[in-house]
């Protein structure tokens, strides 16, 4: 009799926890945030049920992440994982540890995103583990094109799409539409930049009424990137107000400070190298070689210590260039030097014409082993097979 009691007031702890999780998603659905937060703590606080604590910590995750709140968002997913290894199941141990990797790669900690997503796919979980391996390719090809390892990106990407169209799941073919989009911007082929984005935005208009209002604001965000760099820069007005056609360079600075702001809080270190390097390019167009060169230096700190080696490369073209304005010759072949070993480690020439790629704004192509190619070399070449690895099929694959 004790012990049935005992599971009778369980299932019913069990059962008020269920429902005040689903109390909480009501009101975060409704947009009322701080009061679903308020009802999400207080559970968490009360329940003593493993499965619900994690159910709980999984939507302050989330909740966290779309704030931009990516500090906070890692620690839920530190809890959440230490929850689901007390229950030693598969299942809560891969969405676990995809959290921890979504957590890490939102805070550009891109090497513990790889480790994280590898922990993943390596997990022998039931279905609904599988069902997961999409969004764990997605963060883990995020990471990758973070660290400048551009053909482990598009493989990754490629697999995501793969299983964004095998499960049907439309919501994980946008997201990755958006970021193949982030991908062909840092190549310049920016046909492809906007080309996924729009489609990322079709996804959303055909199938995204019950979505989270980001999918939209991410999709056209990244169609305004693609159309600014194409100078159709009414059409990017149209999609983000971010983009003013003005060219002042004064009005620039204040943008960029209250871009680091936002960027900081967040903790996205990635986004501050970004700033800094703008921020430099302004003062190199004053001719203060001094701010500029002070700016590109932090710039330089950051993308090293996240491992992202474009940055770094844009950092040791633009110094190039000042050096060579100053006339100090030893500086100038020390940037030269390092500027050669950056696309000799980033391997970004084409396979087949030898000429660089992302210099400039150039289509390109993916083979199905995610090599990239100029897409006219592959035209006029007419071969049977990768250039690189020689693998025989030339049927393109999804990106």
């Amino acid at each position: 009799m004790v012990i049935f009691m005992r599971d009778f007031v369980a299932e019913m702890g069990q059962d008020q926890t269920k429902q005040q999780i689903e109390k909480g998603l009501k009101l975060y659905q409704s947009n009322d945030t701080e009061k679903a937060l308020y009802v999400w703590m207080k559970v968490l606080r009360k329940t003593s049920d493993p499965g619900g604590k994690f159910r709980v910590l999984g939507c302050l995750i989330t909740a966290h992440s779309e704030m931009g709140k990516y500090k906070e968002m890692l620690q839920y997913s530190l809890a959440q994982i230490n929850t689901a290894r007390e229950m030693e199941d598969p299942d809560y141990l891969t969405e676990g540890y995809l959290n921890l990797a979504r957590s890490n790669e939102k805070l550009c900690e891109f090497q513990k995103t790889v480790s994280y997503c590898e922990t993943c796919l390596n997990m022998q979980g039931t279905t609904v583990s599988l069902q997961l391996n999409g969004q764990v390719c997605l963060s883990m090809g995020n990471a990758y094109l973070g660290l400048s390892v551009f053909q482990k990106a598009l493989v990754s990407y490629e697999k995501a799409l793969r299983y964004a169209h095998n499960n049907d799941d439309k919501m994980l073919e946008c997201r990755v539409c958006c970021s193949l989009g982030n991908f062909y911007i840092q190549l310049k082929d920016y046909e492809k930049a906007l080309f996924f984005p729009c489609k990322a935005a079709e996804l959303v208009n055909d199938y995204g009424k019950g979505w989270s209002l980001k999918y939209r604001a991410m999709s056209q965000y990244h169609m305004s990137v693609a159309y600014k760099k194409l100078m159709r820069l009414a059409d990017a007005m149209e999609c983000c107000e971010f983009f003013v056609c003005s060219p002042s360079i004064q009005k620039a600075f204040p943008r960029y400070e209250s871009s680091m702001c936002i960027i900081s809080e967040i903790g996205n270190r990635l986004g501050q190298a970004s700033i800094y390097v703008g921020v430099g390019k302004c003062w190199i167009l004053q001719k203060e070689y001094d701010k500029a060169l002070d700016s590109l230096q932090r710039a330089h700190d950051l993308a090293e210590a996240i491992g992202n080696k474009l940055c770094i490369l844009k950092v040791h073209s633009l110094c190039e260039g000042i050096y060579r304005c100053k006339e100090q010759q030893d500086e100038l072949r020390e940037q030269v030097v390092k500027f050669l070993q950056c696309v000799e480690e980033l391997e970004l020439y084409c396979g087949m014409c030898g000429e660089s790629i992302g210099e400039r704004n150039q289509q390109l192509q993916a083979l199905p082993c995610s090599h990239i190619f100029h897409l006219k070399c592959l035209q006029t070449n007419g071969t049977k097979g990768c250039p690189k690895c020689h693998r025989s099929s030339v049927k393109l694959g999804f990106v």
